[in-house]
């Protein structure tokens, strides 16, 4: 079973893509950049303003589907410098608190609107 999740708590996908696809208990998400979705425009110009945004938004989808922080089991992190690797971990430490999801961080030469950082997540709803 596929259910495709939208909320207007993440930015609008804005291509041919959505913010999240469920399928049977497991949730992915789309990569997230650091775009309010109240305001459309970049939330922050450094490091740990945009690593939190994405994962607000990130959270924000999650929820959509029915589930919490605790769910996500995958974190993908793309930066344009890792030079800021320990910054943008100090926010994501602190946003997941003792949960600790796997995670990949790779650095990128660019990402879309020229951001920073991009995080797109996998979850797993409890049966």
């Amino acid at each position: 079973m596929k259910k495709f999740i939208s909320t207007n708590n993440a930015p609008k996908a804005v291509g041919p893509y959505s913010q999240g696809i469920l399928v049977n208990n497991t949730l992915y998400v789309s990569g997230q950049i650091p775009f309010d979705p109240n305001t459309n425009s970049l939330a922050s110009n450094d490091i740990e303003g945009q690593t939190l945004q994405c994962l607000k938004n990130i959270l924000g989808i999650v929820q959509e589907a029915g589930m919490e922080k605790e769910n996500i089991i995958r974190c993908g992190v793309f930066m344009t410098d890792l030079s800021d690797f320990s910054k943008m971990n100090k926010v994501y430490e602190t946003f997941f608190e003792n949960h600790k999801p796997v995670r990949a961080a790779v650095e990128v030469r660019r990402l879309p609107k020229d951001v920073l950082i991009e995080i797109d997540a996998i979850a797993i709803k409890d049966e």
